[in-house]
């Protein structure tokens, strides 16, 4: 499992190492890990040239003493000083005995222009609004230029804590991060500005809190969570899921979201409502009544909402179970919420952008620019776990806990009905216990997957998502065990 931690928590963990080191010893295995990094980017050191931005806090130390470093093997190093005032002494110091050179005032671009490796020490994760204007056109150089660039700890001008991305921010190939991930590499859409992550362990890990502020599922962690029947199993006691979806206009979305539970662990799928016939055309193992949810018959959760269109009743009807119950597309339109709030089992909601802004609102925009912050209100508003979909999904309970973190997706996943397979799937996991926490974060990273095996590089259905579920739900029990 991947962890972050808030800006705050990494400092006072810093702060203790510290104390306990010889003075400047943490900067320098931070440096080790980063020029050791650059090292293998860039394959041949000797006769490279290396251009470090080097602003005023400790990033621009860091970036210092790694590049004296790659001095030391023969790179030409130049140091770019956007601070020349506040710079890191000691680590100038380092680059200069080593050979290295400090960028003439009116060289700085010509020498990006020409760089193998840009390193990326201006700002650090203290950083706030967006990069300066000076910084900003090097960056903006840097990124059109043929350098890779290597941002040191998270990219500088993005947010540490939210992800934001408020300005101009530097788009690295490559961010070695110290001690901890930082909640900006895991969430979108400072993620998309970090390329590559490699963490490099500096000794933080014995004095951060043993509860993370954010977590990423890997296979080894969902194949502990998936459900398996046992010799005395039978369809009732592996869970049964109720599917209350699709309308006449939309019929569909029931087939599709019934496609996913069907292969989320649930031992059977309940289907009421209007589509029937569809359903059972495509799916005739499902349990079908025309009697509501109410008269269905027993199940262990409901999903609510794909395709109902304006069918306030069947929404109001689940929500009103006394089941864990899972609310998506028009359900989330059409539930109430103080009833959702008034719930005593677990609730989970699982908007997009465009739902969570009408949700909130707000406009899309501020959803998908501040995609944390809606999350946690989302979720403090309605009083349930809320799954919010996106290139980097999160999930967040009403306690404000830690935020899960999910990016085991595509770009082809963005297909009519990919929602409807996920809320199918997140909810037959539900039924057979998982909370909603970890249903949610089961059904994001799996869905995820199957759409990486669906897809495979070119554009899928979300049928196809579908019947690759099976594919990766094998996937993760054979690497995670």
């Amino acid at each position: 499992m991947r962890t972050a931690y808030s800006v705050e928590t990494v400092r006072a963990a810093e702060r203790d190492l510290m104390a306990r080191l010889p003075e400047g010893a943490l900067m320098q295995r931070a440096a080790a890990g980063l020029a050791a990094a650059c090292a293998e980017l860039l394959g041949r050191v000797y006769g490279s040239r290396v251009v470090l931005l080097v602003g005023s806090g400790d990033n621009g130390g860091d970036a210092l003493y790694a590049g004296a470093r790659l001095a030391r093997r023969g790179a030409g190093v130049t140091a770019v000083l956007l601070a020349p005032d506040r710079t890191h002494h000691g680590g100038l110091a380092a680059v200069r005995r080593a050979g290295g050179s400090v960028a003439a005032p009116g060289a700085a671009e010509a020498a990006v222009e020409r760089a193998d490796l840009v390193v990326d020490g201006i700002v650090g994760i203290g950083g706030r609004g967006g990069l300066r204007p000076a910084a900003a056109a090097l960056a903006a150089v840097a990124e059109r230029s043929r350098a890779a660039v290597v941002a040191v700890d998270l990219p500088s001008g993005v947010e540490a804590d939210t992800g934001q991305v408020l300005g101009a921010a530097v788009r690295a190939d490559l961010t070695v991060t110290f001690g901890t991930h930082k909640p900006a590499l895991l969430i979108d859409p400072a993620r998309e500005h970090a390329g590559v992550v490699r963490l490099v362990d500096i000794g933080l890990g014995p004095r951060l809190p043993a509860e993370p502020g954010f977590e990423a599922l890997q296979h080894a962690d969902v194949a502990r969570l998936l459900p398996l029947p046992g010799a005395e199993s039978d369809k009732y006691r592996r869970g049964v899921v109720g599917i209350a979806a699709g309308s006449a206009r939309y019929p569909g979305a029931a087939v599709l979201a019934v496609s996913g539970a069907l292969r989320g662990g649930a031992g059977a799928v309940r289907y009421v409502g209007p589509a029937v016939d569809a359903v059972i055309a495509r799916f005739p193992e499902t349990l079908v009544s025309d009697r509501g949810p109410h008269k269905a018959g027993r199940v262990q959760a409901w999903v609510t909402g794909p395709g109902a269109g304006d069918d306030a009743g069947i929404v109001a009807e689940v929500v009103g179970e006394e089941v864990p119950v899972l609310i998506d597309a028009d359900g989330l339109r059409l539930a109430d919420r103080d009833a959702v709030r008034a719930r005593t089992a677990p609730t989970l909601l699982t908007p997009h952008a465009g739902e969570a802004a009408a949700l909130l609102g707000v406009d899309r925009g501020e959803v998908e620019g501040a995609r944390l912050p809606a999350v946690r209100e989302l979720a403090a508003r309605y009083g349930a776990t809320v799954l919010l979909k996106g290139s980097t999904t999160l999930v967040a309970d009403p306690d404000g806990g830690t935020v899960r973190v999910n990016a085991s997706g595509t770009a082809w996943l963005a297909t009519a009905g990919s929602g409807d397979v996920l809320s199918g799937l997140a909810g037959s996991l539900l039924a057979s216990g998982l909370s909603a926490r970890d249903a949610g974060s089961v059904a994001a990273y799996l869905h995820g997957l199957a759409g990486r095996f669906a897809a495979d590089g070119a554009p899928t259905g979300a049928h196809d998502v579908a019947a690759a579920i099976p594919e990766a739900w094998r996937d993760v029990r054979e690497e995670g065990w």
